[in-house]
């Protein structure tokens, strides 16, 4: 495949999968867990380096007669790999291949007017297993091993011929492989990788080298998770009052003792993050005010005393990077309501970070439900509203 249609066919992915993107999302980033799916599709692009060993291919020679005069290697073609993965939890997925690690050629002269010229390409599919080490919400280290079965195909010119047995040989051999990268999240369902991997390769007659693949790619999660609406916990009925007791005769009763005055009572809302904020954001966004406001109408006729928001976040990222933004996020929640008329001195701020998961955080379902703002208000309302 040429440098042109490789390059075609990568771009070509890569706008689809932009095209799925845009026509899925509402908002630009909702969380930082992408999909429901543990499933995923990728490409990349970039630079192979093989190394032509030249002290064997002029033994070769020497060895049919011939003296090397001039030689010459091309070692770096263009490279690309298609993949397609499975998560089995927030650390490791599994991930099938196929890739083609472009053509490598060299080029010798010899004594007599003697010419010896080969071209070697290679192309196959991998099974890896990849390992994801979060930075942060966005940025992850990543790590794999594992093996690959490549078709090597080798084709020789020249005058020469007789350093080889035959112009063409192929040959199938399964090798190891492994790889460094780091994956960078564009969005809750696209992310961007750069890694470098070493292909261990036979080149068919023979030889056995490494081939290295510097790439950068796009991977693209399948599904999307659903928006958790917020959830309105409403306040027990109140009880109504006794009937009062009627005498058997005919005796005046004295007044009914004065209603009790309304004990505090406790109402606690709890609001998803991506209802609230965008992918790793602190402030509300307009859907977020939206939701607050209709909290607030909720509230009308309560005597407020006391108002806490407190932020939580999943595992994803360090825990002191989690406990920060679940802060910024309480204290944006405060900041709006104390806007809308709400006593900032009795408004109080806490984030919890991962502290406090309602679920396991080993599953999309279970962070999408970890990441939230509670809103909890104590106060009295009057039983007759």
């Amino acid at each position: 495949m040429t440098i042109a249609k490789t390059l075609g066919t990568l771009s070509a992915l890569t706008c689809a999968m932009l095209a799925i993107q845009l026509a899925q999302a509402e908002e630009p980033f909702v969380n930082p867990d992408w999909a429901n799916s543990a499933w995923y599709l990728g490409a990349g692009v970039g630079r192979a380096r093989a190394t032509i060993d030249e002290q064997r291919l002029r033994s070769s020679l020497s060895a049919n007669g011939a003296t090397v005069s001039a030689f010459s290697t091309d070692e770096r073609d263009t490279g690309y790999k298609l993949l397609v993965g499975k998560q089995l939890n927030r650390y490791l997925a599994l991930e099938f291949g196929y890739f083609d690690l472009g053509k490598f050629n060299f080029n010798a002269t010899t004594s007599g007017n003697g010419a010896f010229n080969g071209e070697a390409g290679f192309r196959g599919a991998n099974l890896d297993l990849l390992a994801q080490l979060p930075l942060s919400e966005r940025l992850s280290v990543l790590g794999r091993v594992g093996a690959n079965y490549a078709k090597a195909s080798t084709h020789f010119s020249g005058n020469r011929l007789l350093a080889v047995t035959g112009p063409n040989h192929s040959e199938r051999k399964l090798n190891a492989k492994a790889g460094l990268g780091l994956e960078y999240k564009l969005t809750e369902a696209l992310a961007l990788r750069g890694e470098v991997e070493r292909y261990r390769v036979n080149d068919a007659i023979g030889n056995r080298g490494d081939v290295d693949l510097l790439s950068v790619g796009l991977v693209y999660k399948l599904g999307r998770p659903a928006h958790s609406a917020p959830v309105y916990v409403p306040p027990p009925a109140a009880q109504p009052a006794p009937p009062p007791v009627v005498a058997p005769v005919a005796v005046p009763m004295p007044p009914p003792p004065p209603p009790k005055a309304p004990e505090p009572r406790s109402e606690k809302i709890s609001f998803a993050a991506e209802t609230l904020f965008d992918f790793d954001k602190s402030a509300v966004k307009p859907d977020g005010k939206a939701a607050l406001d209709e909290l607030l109408l909720k509230l009308q006729g309560m005597n407020t005393e006391v108002m806490v928001t407190v932020g939580h976040t999943d595992s994803v990222g360090s825990n002191d990077y989690n406990q920060k933004l679940s802060l910024r996020r309480a204290e944006a929640v405060k900041a709006y309501l104390v806007s809308k008329g709400v006593d900032g001195a009795r408004v109080y701020t806490e984030g919890k970070g991962e502290t406090q998961p309602l679920a396991d955080n080993a599953t999309a379902e279970g962070r999408a439900r970890n990441r939230r703002v509670t809103v909890e208000v104590v106060g009295t309302r009057d039983v007759q509203k």
